[in-house]
């Protein structure tokens, strides 16, 4: 497949995980980041200057780039980020998303336009405690959530007047590279350092007793891949979640990292970690992914956080 694939987010924690495997999949293909600094990703062909705080650069970037598919990963993603600066988020997320979309079908109208959504719009359906579907009722219940369901929402009706969008949500994901401002890094950079003797045997946590469904980034970026190639057999405004099917208890996550890292430290519940609006099951649905990319996950868990832990081992003075 011949193609030029223009990616937001390129040289974020998915993206530099994104672009070896597009390179695999699509090797004829020329890959193009967008970034405010313009600077070319390692893996990428090319870059371009654009912003999502910025919605009029986003045509010229568009037209300059002439893509075939666009990939749009960027996001402010950062739950307690949110909380803290709805606004911003809102004017990233939602802003930046319908600018890069109007650019999208006034500049590349037969682009195929990829939207990384998130189950995290779903938020209070999931307090059904069942398996939900691409069909529940978003119910977000956090500002980065509301801002990306408004921006899943947009792209949808978008797609009602031309825009060939496809809505991705996937499940929360993990690997080598990602900021310990998540769950499962922030556990394997907390065991590390105290395998390594250079913080002391305590370790704070968030909510234990959550239960969710996590991807390994290698599995999220196949079906990513998988998405550009079928993207010609799939109607605009498909939506279709991905998740592993697989529900894991976050005490339990953490219990595997230390076991991994071989350390029994003191638990301590940090107050700044817990949200009283987090639901206790979150159980989507991503049968129709499998279906209609032939894709499912295959890499073992236990290998994921070995990743996540030899990541963190080799970088202990970083955050």
């Amino acid at each position: 497949m011949s193609a030029r694939i223009l990616i937001t987010g390129a040289d974020g924690f998915v993206g530099r995980h994104l672009l070896p495997v597009l390179r695999e999949a699509f090797p004829q293909s020329r890959l193009i980041a967008a970034s405010r600094s313009g600077r070319v990703p390692v893996g990428a062909d090319a870059a371009i200057v654009a912003d999502l705080l910025e919605p009029d650069s986003w045509r010229p970037a568009v037209r300059e780039a002439a893509p075939t598919a666009v990939l749009h990963l960027a996001a402010q993603a950062s739950v307690p980020v949110s909380f803290a600066d709805p606004a911003g988020t809102w004017k990233i997320n939602l802003g930046g998303t319908l600018a890069l979309a109007e650019a999208v079908m006034a500049e590349a109208p037969d682009a195929l336009f990829i939207y990384v959504s998130t189950v995290e719009v779903y938020g209070l359906s999931f307090q059904s405690g069942l398996p939900l579907d691409e069909t529940a009722l978003p119910r977000p219940a956090n500002p980065y959530a509301a801002s990306k369901a408004a921006a899943d929402l947009a792209v949808g009706e978008m797609a009602l007047r031309g825009l060939r969008a496809i809505r991705l949500r996937p499940a929360n994901h993990t690997g080598a590279g990602q900021s310990s401002a998540y769950a499962v890094p922030a556990f394997a950079r907390q065991a590390a350092r105290i395998a390594a003797g250079v913080q002391p045997p305590r370790l704070q946590v968030g909510a234990l007793d959550r239960w969710r469904d996590f991807l390994d980034v290698q599995d999220v970026c196949a079906a990513y891949a998988a998405t550009i190639a079928r993207g010609d057999a799939l109607a605009p405004g498909t939506v279709l979640n991905l998740a592993s099917g697989s529900l894991r208890r976050i005490g339990d996550v953490l219990d595997d990292l230390l076991r991994l890292a071989g350390v029994s430290p003191e638990i301590e519940e940090a107050a700044n970690r817990l949200r009283s609006t987090d639901v206790v099951r979150a159980v989507p649905d991503a049968s129709a992914a499998r279906a209609a990319l032939g894709w499912a996950p295959a890499v073992p868990w236990e290998t994921t956080l070995g990743n996540v832990l030899a990541d963190w081992r080799g970088r202990l003075d970083e955050d």
